[in-house]
């Protein structure tokens, strides 16, 4: 457990340093929600934009969240840092974990300035208890991505190994998971892909937040699922990470 507290104390002073990845991680985003916005002022007035916005906003987090990290982990073992800590005596499971940890802050942060922006500039009108549900799913939501990009990162040898993962993993994201295409319309096999991907979780919570008769027992399932990815995730970075070293 010392271990792992030191390797996160590693992570954020490094983030710190390097303001240029914390820009990018934080203004992206909302740069990204602005030029939805301009693009849904553009649709018609009977088109209901609003239901789509958190969901989409939450897609671009997780997208984000998963390039950056698995990119800066992959960066963290061409340098040797990865070789040596294990090197040093540091486990596996210590090394995934302090890395976690270290990027919870940022998760959160990503999570907090998005949600925020969202519901500034598309003028949503949610009472506090909703935006604070909102507020879990896509903290989750940035965990789970976070923990994503680590796995991926083990199999990566350099950057240009993580980019044949973005179609596998997020144009499924994008196209099976409800955000955009209902699955009720969809073959059985795209649904079953669907429902294997943590966004499929987090939209579905999200939809049913956001209706006036939610109860919390509704989403339990979601919500458990969603938890599940972070540590089954974080049990596999660390079963693939010595394989790759």
């Amino acid at each position: 457990m010392t271990h792992t507290f030191i390797i996160a104390q590693r992570v954020l002073s490094q983030l710190k340093g390097d303001r240029r990845f914390l820009a990018l991680s934080i203004f992206a985003p909302l740069l990204i929600i602005y030029f939805l916005k301009l693009m849904f002022d553009t649709f018609p007035s009977f088109v209901d934009v609003k239901s789509n916005t958190i969901p989409i906003s939450a897609f671009i987090v997780h997208f984000l969240s998963f390039i950056l990290c698995a990119v800066l982990l992959v960066q963290e073992r061409t340098r040797g840092t990865l070789e040596r800590m294990m090197i040093g005596g540091f486990s596996k499971t210590s090394i995934i974990g302090g890395y976690s940890l270290g990027y919870f802050g940022l998760a959160t942060l990503q999570a907090i300035t998005v949600l925020t922006e969202s519901i500034w500039l598309f003028n949503l009108s949610y009472d506090t208890k909703t935006v604070v549900l909102l507020f879990i799913v896509i903290w989750l939501l940035a965990i789970v991505s976070v923990m994503l990009g680590i796995f991926i990162s083990t199999f990566a040898k350099h950057e240009a190994h993580v980019f044949p993962f973005i179609p596998l993993i997020i144009l499924p994201s994008v196209f099976l998971t409800g955000l955009i295409i209902k699955p009720d319309g969809l073959p059985i096999w795209a649904v079953i892909i669907g429902k294997c991907l943590p966004l499929h979780y987090a939209v579905n919570i999200i939809h049913e937040i956001v209706k006036p008769e939610y109860k919390i027992i509704d989403t339990l399932v979601d919500f458990g699922v969603l938890t599940g990815y972070i540590f089954g995730l974080l049990g596999l970075a660390s079963l693939t990470l010595k394989e790759t070293e």
